[in-house]
């Protein structure tokens, strides 16, 4: 689920970037100054409302920053909008500062090389520590967050727990338990909606924050060829998707029934459980305003309660090209710690649609958003998240919705979809160059 690369669906997740849209890129204004002003650009892709979020912060910044001048520049997300970042850092051809991924992209633009350091600004002591991971090197810090971030997780139907008297599950067991008791009431324990195939990938991604949880090192080791999804514990995504099945926990239409059925199922309580992305939450806002509150959010649980943590996928972020110097650098940064400011948090919560809780502690959640949101935010608070291994290594197998279509649908056992992923994995590694496969 590569933030620049996911599906459809997943433009409704706000916080994570959105589809590649082909357009071409689009200048709105150059560098230099005038009548006394510094005037910057800035570079955005043009997927999603990313443009209007930029220019609404903008907006906001020129009022209170009267000499300094801000243009909006954009160009394509997806691997096109990769290979253009890579190309104007390589010629010096750069906006003054952009709004790119964190995470493993980040780190293919050699940041070392290309970037400014920021390491020394006040706002960066406020930054949640795995956001902090995601935008530096061992040299340096490079990055600050633009956007809210959002969860791989269970989302819920409190109704339905507050009416058999449950309570939320922090292990496997647990989580089984409740199933069984809500499978006996006659009512879905797990809504599966693999006829949107990207959502069956939640059981093995939205667990990745409890395998790191029982091994830190998994995803260095991963990158390097030493760790698989055949071992435990990563095995256990596979695992429990396939006792999902077999437990005959699905909705009966889970072959067909799409990420909007899901959406439907889980607020209006035709089902308990939608393991999804948090980025949901807008759905429900437009669609079923009236069931907002009945909606709330766990992580997927580990099989030992203390392994069990909030799976996040992290915001972009925004970077400084070493290009930038003298007076648009210090006006770059400046726009950076307008961005994670209250009045930049303002703009927001209001020009954006939050998905989660901010990855720095200067932006808070505005007090009227869906409680979803706030269950998040314990998580957050008592450190219980681990970011997406896609933050943390490049290598996805193309294959892997698919592969979890078959487990979770019982025509592959979860040892031999592991399998299949461990060699789908491997392929990848082999064409990104990557040493050890």
């Amino acid at each position: 689920m590569n933030s620049t690369r996911t599906r459809r669906v997943l433009v409704a997740a706000a916080g994570v970037a959105a589809l590649a849209l082909p357009l071409a890129a689009c200048s709105t204004g150059g560098g230099g100054s005038s009548d006394g002003k510094t005037e910057i650009t800035f570079l955005v892709p043009n997927s999603g409302t990313n443009v209007e979020s930029a220019e609404a912060m903008i907006a906001a910044f020129e009022k209170e920053n009267d000499d300094i001048t801000v243009k909006v520049e954009s160009q394509p997300a997806g691997t096109e909008g990769d290979n253009l970042m890579k190309t104007k850092l390589a010629t010096g051809e750069m906006a003054d500062l952009f709004w790119y991924n964190s995470g493993s992209l980040f780190q293919a633009l050699n940041p070392d090389q290309n970037l400014a350091p920021l390491t020394d600004e006040a706002w960066v002591g406020d930054m949640q520590d795995t956001m902090t991971a995601v935008v530096s090197t061992d040299n340096g810090i490079y990055g600050a967050p633009f956007g809210a971030t959002q969860a791989g997780a269970v989302v819920y139907n409190k109704k339905i727990y507050a009416d058999l008297g449950l309570e939320v599950p922090t292990s496997w067991d647990e989580f089984a338990a409740n199933n069984e008791a809500i499978k006996a009431a006659g009512i879905t324990p797990v809504i599966q909606t693999y006829g949107d195939t990207w959502t069956s990938q939640l059981f093995v991604l939205g667990d990745f924050g409890n395998v790191l949880a029982q091994d830190e090192d998994w995803a260095s080791e991963y990158t390097a060829g030493e760790r698989k999804y055949v071992d435990e514990p990563a095995l256990a995504g596979f695992a429990n998707q396939e006792a999902g099945f077999e437990a005959g926990w699905w909705n009966e239409d889970f072959a067909s029934a799409l990420y909007d059925d899901g959406a439907r199922m889980v607020a209006t309580g035709e089902g308990a459980h939608y393991p999804i992305l948090t980025g949901i939450v807008s759905t429900f806002q437009q669609n079923y305003p009236e069931n907002i509150e009945d909606i709330g959010v766990f992580p997927l649980p580990a099989q030992n309660a203390e392994d069990t943590k909030l799976t996040v996928w992290l915001p972009n972020a925004v970077y400084v090209p070493k290009t930038t110097e003298g007076d648009k650098l210090a006006a770059a940064k400046k726009f950076i710690a307008f961005i994670n400011s209250d009045a930049g948090c303002d703009v927001q919560n209001t020009a954006m649609v939050p998905s989660g809780p901010y990855a720095i502690s200067s932006c808070s959640l505005a007090d009227d958003v869906p409680g979803l949101l706030k269950d998040m935010q314990v998580y957050f608070d008592e450190g219980a998240t681990n970011p997406a291994l896609e933050f943390l290594s490049p290598i996805k197998g193309p294959n892997l919705e698919n592969i979890t279509v078959e487990v979770g649908s019982g025509i592959r056992p979860a040892a031999d979809g592991a399998a299949l992923y461990d060699e789908d994995v491997k392929k990848q590694a082999q064409q990104l160059g990557i040493d050890g496969w």
